[in-house]
């Protein structure tokens, strides 16, 4: 078993339980009326299948735990679930296959992953869809006044490569100290892989460091040569971009044979997971990642949909002890923004215990407020950052966690962390999307 590591987490009390229980019904609504539609554009399959499994199978736990709790205001949760295997093209497929069920149209899609987000983004706003890039994606969508439909909530690539390198100017004395330093980014060659460089780019610049660009053909288990040009360059840190657990121990295993050290490299947040961790065993000690969604099965929601859900024989997952691991928690804090966002929609168009349309259920994503007063009424607080949205602005916190593998499990070595210039990140975002609108004559939308 994967995650033999893990520990066993007692339930939280019956009163916390009934607690996240009340956000959801409303007695005075007969349950079942109405329903609302969900996609499940799944990647159980392929090499990237460990994160597919992990994060689908937790929104569908989710909304599970909601339909066993009434539904939001009474409104039963549906949904349809395709293959993409991680791959644009299918994405597509899945897509259009998607779309509508039953008469009702989607209202959000989820690829967990920038190529696919790519590949379907420019439909988004005729389709009446919200694309949520739940950490991945397009990065210049962060700016709500191009891309109305298109949200980064949580965070960024380019707030994460910031945070990183945040991270390594604090190891080294700070950013004086950063100056004739050298910066592997390793990354597979994908749209995904290469997201973080125009930001990267940018800061190395400013703080002269030396960036080294070095690609991965997918799926990326071949690595060889690529690590042999890396104890040539003798970087002082490399930053790793890679996706699925072959491909992320594989690294590990291949730095610790040219003696590279693990404490010197930085993962992205789609290898920050115990799936990453365990094949490389020995070699992936000491390895740092970051996190928009840290794990833990100890938070009240977590402990309360293992009880209700699983208890109930009606987890998505095989082995429950996966629930309250860091894909898992990432894809539950994915789902919780969806229903807080038709609970959103429901009350600001006056639609409580009804079904949204696509065009209310945008409203009520922008209208996120994620305080860590809201975040310790649903059962998560401390597993994701407090963050809100606004018109302008689709990225939410712009923060993230650092976290170091011991061998058994992550330690988090820091608290949320911004960017060192938040505002920095954000003029580089409104500088690309006003480009892509000048390019495409897309007028602004206008904010309050």
């Amino acid at each position: 078993m994967i995650f033999k590591t893990l520990k066993n987490y007692l339930i939280g009390s019956v009163a916390v339980a009934a607690g996240a229980l009340s956000m959801f019904a409303t007695p005075q609504i007969a349950f079942g009326e109405e329903k609302q539609y969900f996609p499940i554009a799944s990647s159980r399959v392929g090499p990237y299948s460990a994160m597919g499994t992990g994060y689908y199978g937790a929104q569908i736990d989710y909304m599970n735990y909601v339909n066993m709790n009434g539904g939001v205001n009474g409104v039963m949760l549906t949904w349809q679930e395709c293959e993409t295997e991680y791959n644009a093209v299918k994405t597509v497929e899945c897509y259009q296959r998607l779309l509508e069920k039953d008469g009702q149209r989607i209202v959000v899609f989820d690829t967990l992953g920038t190529p696919g987000a790519y590949a379907v983004i420019n439909r988004m706003a005729e389709d009446n869809v919200v694309l949520a890039q739940y950490g991945y994606g397009r990065t210049d969508g962060a700016d709500g006044r191009v891309w109305p439909w298109v949200f980064n909530a949580a965070s960024h690539y380019w707030s994460q490569i910031a945070v990183k390198m945040k991270f390594m100017a604090e190891q080294e004395g700070g950013v004086d100290k950063m100056k004739g330093k050298k910066i592997v980014h390793l990354h597979i060659d994908s749209a995904y892989g290469r997201e973080p460089l125009p930001a990267m780019r940018s800061i190395a610049k400013d703080w002269g460091v030396e960036l080294v660009e070095i690609s991965i053909p997918p799926p990326g288990l071949e690595q060889g040569s690529q690590w042999l040009q890396i104890r040539k360059e003798q970087p002082d840190w490399v930053t790793f971009w890679g996706a699925g657990s072959g491909m992320n121990s594989t690294a590990m295993t291949n730095a610790a044979r040219i003696r590279f050290p693990r404490d010197r490299m930085m993962y992205v947040t789609f290898g920050a997971a115990e799936e990453d961790m365990y094949p490389a065993g020995d070699a992936a000690v000491g390895t740092y990642a970051v996190a928009n969604a840290l794990p833990g099965a100890d938070y009240p929601l977590v402990a309360a949909i293992k009880e209700q859900v699983y208890g109930a024989g009606k987890g998505n997952l095989n082995d429950d002890s996966r629930v309250g691991s860091v894909y898992w928690n990432r894809g539950l804090g994915a789902a919780v923004m969806w229903i807080e966002a038709l609970k959103n929609a429901q009350e600001m168009h006056n639609k409580v215990g009804k079904a949204v349309t696509g065009a209310e259920f945008r409203d009520g994503y922008e209208a996120l407020n994620m305080t860590e007063a809201r975040l310790g009424e649903i059962g998560v607080k401390g597993m994701v950052a407090p963050f809100s949205i606004s018109c302008a602005n689709h990225e939410g916190a712009g923060k993230f966690a650092v976290m170091q593998w011991d061998g058994e499990k992550f330690n988090q070595v820091t608290g949320w962390e911004a960017p060192m210039d938040p505002a920095y990140i954000r003029g580089l975002v409104e500088a690309s999307a006003a480009k892509f609108a000048a390019e495409n004559n897309i007028t602004p939308k206008v904010c309050p």
